[in-house]
């Protein structure tokens, strides 16, 4: 049902856009860091039923958790209240995330986008080296980016995942800007070559 909602909802906004781009803009909503982010906003964890384990470890907060309690929500709705309802709850609780991903351009997914700009420039495939540490049940993740041999980035995260998403922002906004400045430089040095003049007619 949030997948149907949300890819219509897509369509009939951006009707210019690829099947590649609204496939990104898609991916950016309906995942499970965009639904917990959902849950959270409206304080859904606190009425999670969790056995012990999950209560001592923060499964109130755990994105997996979340997520799948969202789509709980919106499925019992759904069986209950039928599809206009449910749709209606879905624009409710995802129209905000429609419009922010709209506007994200290359932040919709760092880690293609960095891969489509490598590859634009020959940089080869950037590579991930991640580091964790923390127990297992609370592990929090550091990313750097290896691009044309040079490591960019401090990503972190609560998952591999998120840590090399903020690694790829990085690495793409710093190449990104070495690109501009070596553009800038050599520009106006071929822009400032000398115009010589027509031959005088005798």
């Amino acid at each position: 049902m949030l997948g149907v909602v949300v890819t219509e909802t897509l369509y009939r906004a951006h009707p210019d856009l690829s099947e590649g781009r609204l496939a990104k803009l898609r991916a950016a909503v309906v995942n499970a860091r965009a639904l917990a982010d959902v849950a959270r906003r409206i304080g859904l964890g606190q009425y999670i039923k969790l056995g012990r384990g999950e209560e001592a470890t923060g499964g109130r907060d755990k994105a997996s958790i979340l997520s799948d309690t969202v789509e709980a929500v919106i499925g019992a709705v759904h069986l209950s209240a039928g599809i206009e309802t449910s749709a209606d709850v879905v624009h409710l609780l995802f129209d905000p995330l429609i419009e922010a991903a709209s506007a994200m351009g290359a932040g919709l997914d760092w880690k293609t986008s960095l891969q489509e700009l490598a590859a634009e420039h020959s940089l080869g495939v950037p590579e991930y080296v991640i580091q964790d540490e923390g127990p297992d049940h609370a592990k929090t993740f550091t990313a750097q980016v290896r691009v044309a041999e040079r490591l960019y980035g401090n990503g972190h995260g609560r998952s591999k995942k998120e840590a090399e998403q903020g690694a790829a922002e990085t690495a793409y906004g710093e190449i990104v800007a070495a690109q501009a400045a070596a553009s800038a430089e050599s520009g106006p040095a071929e822009s400032a070559a000398p115009i010589e003049p027509a031959p005088a007619d005798d």
